[in-house]
């Protein structure tokens, strides 16, 4: 039996519309769809930091700028660095055991994590006032220098004439390196940081992302290394806003990550943090951001004898050696000892 299809006629003017299957959503939903998202389900009159009329009764007032905070946190794809998968400029998963190796050449370090770090990585470097935090970094700069690297050295305590004469104190030809162009160290305020993030989280309304290269890194060089010393001065900056310090944290480590930068960020702390002691992070989180951990300490023995000793915490795609060993610096700069691990009655600070 053959159908009989009617035809519509011509002055009706309403047309047929067939519902095409709606295509499933992946679960990852990239931050600008949930922009979108957004845009759709507000009216037009109320603003980006309001409520409906229906939930104005129900739910209390949120201040602007607290709003806005929340909104970056909540939807910060910087989660996905806490994952052990690391992923390509085309989105395929890498294997982290097959990331090229960044040899720091600190005479002794690079035994202890197979061979170097992980290209890429971002790795804090904590210790007491005094412990070589600066020298390990600098220690670093100058070797990646001598091999091509290009260094971008941030300081936002020390001038930059005494930090180069600390590389020059341990053999570092620093006109050399800033004559080929792979060595740049430059002053920050950090006060001028925070100011920025405000003003960019006061502008923000209706984006979820603030922009960290104009707030910190130089527009004009693209470097292999960057070190920044150090994270405790920048914190200081943010006095009274952890939640505004973290946002900027986590923006900074998602611009490395993205730009391919290994980075060693150094962090002042009073008492050792990975050794059983109190220690409270202040919401700043860095440590779970952080793909490494090296810690730098004081050791004081009976008698009044003072070294120094090296551990690494943690090291994301790498195998690490978990001991603490003697380390000393000299006028040639920083060596570690592998095989002296610490014994006896001692003190860590």
């Amino acid at each position: 039996m053959k159908k009989v299809v009617k035809k519509s006629s011509k002055k009706s003017k309403k047309k047929v519309v067939v519902a095409k299957p709606v295509k499933k959503l992946e679960k990852t939903i990239p931050v600008v769809s949930q922009e979108k998202k957004i845009k759709k389900q507000e009216k037009p009159k109320h603003s980006f930091f309001g409520f409906s009329r229906k939930d104005s009764k129900k739910k209390e007032k949120v201040e602007p700028s607290k709003q806005v905070e929340e909104d970056i946190l909540a939807t910060s794809p910087l989660k996905q660095l806490n994952s052990p998968k690391t992923y390509d400029k085309n989105k395929k998963v890498v294997n982290t055991a097959d990331r090229p190796r960044l040899k720091t050449q600190v005479p002794g370090f690079d035994v202890l994590i197979e061979g170097g770090i992980p290209e890429g990585s971002a790795v804090l470097i904590e210790g007491g006032p005094g412990s070589g935090k600066t020298i390990f970094c600098l220690e670093v700069a100058k070797q990646a220098c001598e091999n091509g690297k290009k260094v971008l050295y941030m300081s936002f305590e020390e001038p930059e004439y005494r930090l180069e004469g600390h590389m020059k104190s341990f053999g570092a030809n620093v006109e050399k390196y800033k004559k080929q162009g792979v060595l740049r160290v430059e002053r920050f305020n950090a006060l001028d940081i925070a100011r920025s993030v405000e003003a960019l989280l006061s502008e923000a309304k209706k984006e979820l992302l603030i922009d960290v290269q104009p707030v910190l890194i130089p527009s004009d060089f693209e470097p292999d290394i960057v070190l920044i010393d150090s994270l405790s001065s920048i914190a200081s900056a943010f006095s009274g806003e952890s939640s505004r310090f973290r946002i900027y944290m986590e923006q900074l480590f998602r611009y490395l990550e993205s730009h391919k930068m290994t980075s060693f960020l150094i962090r002042e702390v009073s008492n050792p943090s990975h050794v059983g002691t109190n220690f409270v992070e202040q919401g700043e989180a860095v440590s779970f951001l952080s793909d490494g951990i090296i810690a730098i300490y004081n050791v004081f023995y009976p008698g009044g004898t003072r070294k120094r000793a090296l551990e690494v915490v943690k090291m994301r795609g790498t195998s690490i050696d978990r001991k603490t060993v003697e380390m000393e610096i000299t006028k040639h700069g920083m060596k570690v000892f592998p095989n002296k691990v610490l014994k006896g009655n001692f003190v860590l600070t």
